[in-house]
């Protein structure tokens, strides 16, 4: 059965999921996480991607990126894995696969939900029990968004931007977004959407992504449809 094609719209946002083969690790020390940012930068820009928000885990990458054409995508994340893989096995002397086969996507819609799946990403250590606060794990864009630790390929999106006037106000005004946990609701609107590579928003917006892409871009109903008599 053909695997069905990625949904991709050029300057609208995608979220990321990228994991390791059988949920193994794929960061063994600081270096790994070092040397994989450093690419991730690299190849965002020649690839024509804008990156919001990451996180780093042990064993999964999170990326909120926005592409400036359908190819944008699919050119880092082969270039990026290719050469992370490539270290890795030279690295801890090891062959075969590092990641999970084909990488994991959802549109967001900018309005209502790419702030919520931004905090999503940032949050993930929190969710994992590894910190209490996003702020104390180190892999992660939460530092740049939420507390001004310049990163030199993070570009802020639109809508975080609208938060304030200037870097200061728009951090603090962030930050009092993670005084609230995310609704079970809310993660499991993201989940289902990333891991069945649907649009994450309103009905509406999934119907309008849908006529540009030629394809459901929502789930469908569960069971069988109904035979036409």
């Amino acid at each position: 059965m053909p695997r069905r094609p990625r949904i991709v719209v050029p300057n609208i946002p995608l979220h990321i999921i990228q994991r390791g083969n059988n949920k193994q690790a794929c960061f063994f020390a600081d270096n790994d996480y070092l040397f994989y940012l450093q690419w991730l930068e690299e190849y965002a820009l020649t690839s024509g991607c804008l990156i919001h928000a990451y996180v780093l885990m042990t064993n999964h990458v999170h990326l909120l990126l926005t592409p400036k054409s359908n190819s944008s995508t699919g050119n880092l994340l082969k270039r990026l894995g290719q050469r992370y893989v490539q270290y890795i096995n030279r690295t801890y002397r090891r062959t075969g696969t590092l990641w999970e086969g084909r990488y994991r996507s959802c549109l967001v819609q900018e309005e209502k939900y790419l702030l919520t799946c931004q905090r999503y990403i940032e949050l993930n250590p929190v969710r994992a029990g590894i910190v209490e606060h996003p702020g104390e794990f180190k892999w992660s864009s939460y530092r740049h968004n939420g507390q001004g630790e310049m990163s030199g390929f993070i570009t802020p999106h639109i809508l975080y931007q609208s938060l304030g006037e200037t870097n200061n106000q728009q951090q603090t005004t962030y930050r009092g977004l993670f005084r609230y946990e995310l609704e079970p609701d809310e993660i499991d609107q993201i989940r289902k959407a990333t891991n069945g590579n649907f649009a994450l928003g309103t009905k509406r917006f999934q119907n309008e992504i849908s006529i540009i892409v030629g394809r459901r871009a929502f789930p469908g109903k569960a069971g069988r449809p109904r035979t036409k008599k």
